[in-house]
């Protein structure tokens, strides 16, 4: 991988060294982006949403949105759809309910704590051309904050789920993420009223991605704040009850995952083959001391080998710096259960110790989406470097001939 800064120009070129690999790095309108999010939009539009701004936490980071049409050579220039000054807007996700609005869902924050994040809405009823104003749909509770991360599941029943996870506040210090849990928000009336409905046993477990499965079961993936292994759930009643995670045979690194059906049956996911066990220093400031008026100090690693930092209370403490790459699409035949199947999409050292994208110090490839369109090709996007958000176009097979 080059160490060159990305051509943000948007427009697709087949990749130097793999003719079936097309790819392009979307415009970038801030100096860091981060966390794209994939949808095939009403009338066949691929859209992507991200955040960009200065910095993760910082009150000037908003939600972005562009577009690809079907057959079209390069991405839209981005269009910006959020704009609170007080506060940091993360984390988007585009879904298109059954009647075709694109409903855009991310979170909303103070500063670097991630345990005052709301999360909020806006609807568009012509494929993203014009949007309803913002409004608050699950707001901040005493306790802690709500984020969202993955896409809603529309089940045959008409049921909505969508999964978020809770930033539990430790009274008294920072939010580091060690009490985080995960829990489904389920709807019967077409998103007007929401119930929520918790992942027991699922502390740690963050970035639920929920698909069915060919029998009706939904599984569930999930980030893990540990660094250790992709963690798993399954319900078997619509989503109403889930099983306690448990640790899937992939590698963590405390950085998310996303994973999608194939027309063919098979299941594609896309993530970091990599863990704490892969460490080289550990970041002893998640937010870089971002404080409330945006002024940052790039935190010092903790040096591999050296005492890890102990929760709030007892118990375990989450692992932050875990490097997040190589970036890999791996296949699944049997459910989830095995991958056999993998192949490293993005290499390199990964590094992400700090979050400081004006000086380029990250080196992340992370926070992956994934979407198959009917043609099926597959289309990936993920963070590269927090400089840019870079896209990829493959099909199944690429995989397999790696």
């Amino acid at each position: 991988m080059s160490g060159a800064a990305p051509r943000t120009d948007g427009v697709l070129r087949p990749h130097p060294d793999d003719a079936e690999r097309i790819e392009a790095f979307l415009p970038a309108p801030a100096v860091q982006n981060h966390a794209a999010n994939l949808a095939v939009l009403p009338g066949g539009d691929l859209g992507c949403v991200w955040f960009g701004g200065t910095q993760e936490g910082v009150s000037d980071i908003s939600i972005w949105f562009s577009r690809l049409a079907p057959g079209g050579h390069t991405w839209s220039a981005p269009v910006r759809l959020s704009g609170d000054a007080t506060r940091s807007e993360q984390n988007p996700v585009l879904a298109v309910t059954p009647e075709g609005q694109v409903w855009l869902y991310y979170t909303a924050q103070r500063a670097g704590h991630q345990d005052t994040a709301e999360v909020r809405l806006r609807v568009s009823t012509d494929a993203g051309a014009t949007w309803s104003p913002p409004r608050t749909l699950f707001p901040a509770t005493a306790d802690g904050g709500i984020f969202v991360r993955q896409p809603p599941v529309v089940l045959p029943t008409g049921r909505w789920l969508l999964p978020v996870f809770h930033c539990v506040a430790t009274p008294g210090r920072a939010w580091v993420g060690d009490h985080d849990t995960s829990a489904v928000m389920v709807s019967d009336d077409a998103g007007a009223t929401w119930l929520r409905r918790d992942v027991p046993d699922s502390t740690g477990c963050v970035h639920m991605n929920i698909h069915p499965l060919a029998d009706g079961t939904l599984l569930a993936l999930f980030r893990s704040r540990w660094a250790d292994h992709v963690m798993r759930s399954v319900s078997t009643d619509h989503g109403w009850t889930w099983t306690p995670p448990v640790a899937t045979g992939l590698p963590n690194n405390n950085s998310s995952i996303q994973y999608v059906p194939l027309r063919d049956g098979r299941l594609a996911l896309v993530y970091n083959h990599s863990s704490r066990a892969d460490a080289t220093g550990r970041r002893v400031s998640l937010y870089d001391e971002i404080s409330d008026d945006g002024h940052t100090t790039v935190a010092a690693p903790v040096p591999g080998g050296e005492p890890e930092p102990g929760p709030a209370e007892g118990g375990r403490t989450a692992f932050w710096g875990a490097p997040r790459a190589p970036l890999s699409l791996a296949l699944s035949s049997d459910g989830g259960h095995t991958w056999p199947r993998r192949r490293d999409l993005e290499v390199g050292d990964g590094h992400c110790l700090t979050n400081n994208s004006r000086d380029k110090l990250n080196r992340e490839l992370s926070y992956p989406s994934i979407a198959q369109t009917p043609d099926g090709a597959l289309h990936l996007a993920f963070t590269y470097f927090r400089q840019a958000i870079k896209y990829v176009r493959v099909r199944p097979e690429w995989v397999e001939r790696g």
